[in-house]
C-alpha cells in the first residue's frame, strides 16, 4: 500500500510548488542586495575607454543601474522605454554593458540612442557578479545613500517604471523635501 501512497504524495507536493510558481511574477526574484549598500565599481566607459565611471560618481543622488548587452534580446525590447525614462529626467541611468564587445556596444548606442548618462564596460562580467546579476536585462534602483532599493529582472517597460520604480522614487524624494 505504501508504494502507491508515496508517489501520490510526491505528486501532490510537486503540484503545490507548480501552482505557487504560476502565481509568482517572473521579474520579481528576491535579491540579497535589497536594503544593503550597492557594490562599488570603477570601470572603463564604453564610449571612451580612456575615462572611467564609478558608482561613487553618483554619491548623494538616486540612480538606476541597467545591465544590458548587444546580444540580449530583452535589452533591445526595453531600449525604447529606457530612452523615454531618460527623456523624463527623473533620475540618471547608468548603463552596465555586460560580457559584450565594446565596438558593438558603441554602435548600438549610436544607432538606437543612448539613454545612459554613462555606460561602464564590464567585459569580464566581474562587476555583474558582485551585483548578483542572473542575466540581462536587469535594472537596480539605488538610493542617494547608496542603498539598493529595488531590482527588476526582465525587460523594463513604462508600466514597470510607473508601478514599481516611481512609487519608491517619490517616497524617497518626498522624505527628503522640507
Amino acid at each position: 500500500m505504501w508504494r502507491y501512497l508515496i508517489p501520490g504524495g510526491v505528486f501532490v507536493v510537486l503540484a503545490v510548488f507548480f501552482l505557487i510558481g504560476l502565481h509568482r511574477e517572473p521579474g520579481r526574484i528576491p535579491s540579497p542586495l535589497i536594503g544593503k549598500p550597492a557594490p562599488t565599481f570603477e570601470l572603463e566607459r564604453v564610449e571612451d575607454p580612456t575615462r572611467t565611471i564609478s558608482n561613487r560618481d553618483f554619491a548623494g543622488q538616486m540612480y538606476l543601474l541597467n545591465v544590458w548587452a548587444t546580444w540580449c534580446v530583452g535589452c533591445r525590447q526595453e531600449h525604447d522605454a529606457l530612452l523615454e525614462i531618460a527623456r523624463r529626467g527623473v533620475i540618471p541611468i547608468i548603463g552596465l554593458n555586460w560580457n559584450d564587445d565594446r565596438a558593438l556596444a558603441q554602435r548600438w548606442l549610436r544607432e538606437l540612442g543612448d539613454p545612459y548618462v554613462a555606460t561602464a564596460f564590464d567585459g569580464d562580467g566581474r562587476v555583474a557578479i558582485d551585483w548578483g546579476v542572473y542575466g540581462a536585462p536587469e535594472t537596480f534602483l539605488v538610493d542617494a545613500d547608496g542603498t539598493v532599493l529595488h531590482k527588476h529582472i526582465a525587460p523594463l517597460t513604462l508600466k514597470h517604471w510607473e508601478e514599481d520604480f516611481m512609487p519608491l522614487i517619490r517616497a524617497r524624494q518626498g522624505a527628503k523635501s522640507p
